[in-house]
């Protein structure tokens, strides 16, 4: 068996590429944290640390943005996803909705690519506000909805609801990682992809035995 190499170009792939997408990462903060009731925040934690590791493995431009720490109202990112970005800069903002924080909006213009994934918390407001502006500005948004969460269910499912009718994308952590990895011929890139799935629970490396 053998892959079409290349089966088509990585800048214009109509599907998620390292070479085409960027991850947008917002306000994974510890009262935003806690306050999550749509899902259990131990596994959102080690869900968003998982993306932000395999995004970082495979060279993928990040976007990390905080609000109202430089006013002293909220504490800084959460320290795993500051382990798994080690020495990524952080936007600090003002604003409920970072599209419109002009640091912010610099920040995502600058990248340079139309293929946006965004996570934050929550996402009835600090995801759904930016996600909704970026779709009209033009960009193709993505969100993984096994890594972000909301002040309740029905809050974060209405939200999920209303920014799919916006034109904004669903998926998972484990359709993300499987999505940049494609192939198992990127060798370079195979332990990012396997670590990345065991993580996440959705692999397990199996034990051959000889005969």
């Amino acid at each position: 068996m053998s892959s079409i190499v290349p089966i088509r170009d990585l800048k214009t792939d109509h599907l998620l590429t390292p070479e085409n997408s960027a991850l947008i990462v917002i306000d994974y903060q510890p009262i935003q944290v806690h306050s999550i009731t749509s899902m259990d925040r131990e596994q959102l934690v080690k869900n968003i640390a998982n993306v932000c590791r395999v995004a970082k493995g495979f060279n993928i431009p990040i976007v990390l943005t905080t609000v109202n720490v430089e006013s002293g109202r909220n504490k800084p990112t959460i320290p795993q996803i500051r382990e798994a970005l080690p020495g990524q800069p952080t936007i600090d903002r003002t604003s409920i909705n970072s599209w419109e924080d002009k640091g912010f909006q610099d920040a995502v213009k600058a990248l340079g690519r139309k293929k946006l994934v965004i996570c934050a918390l929550w996402t009835e407001a600090c995801l759904a506000f930016p996600a909704m502006d970026l779709v009209k500005e033009g960009y193709e948004v993505y969100t993984i909805v096994d890594a972000v969460g909301g002040t309740s269910k029905v809050a974060h499912d209405t939200a999920l609801r209303r920014m799919k009718q916006a034109g904004v994308q669903l998926t998972s952590v484990t359709q993300y990682i499987c999505e940049l990895q494609r192939d198992w011929n990127r060798e370079k890139t195979v332990p990012v992809f396997v670590q990345g799935l065991i993580d996440n629970g959705s692999f397990f490396v199996e034990t051959i035995k000889s005969e």
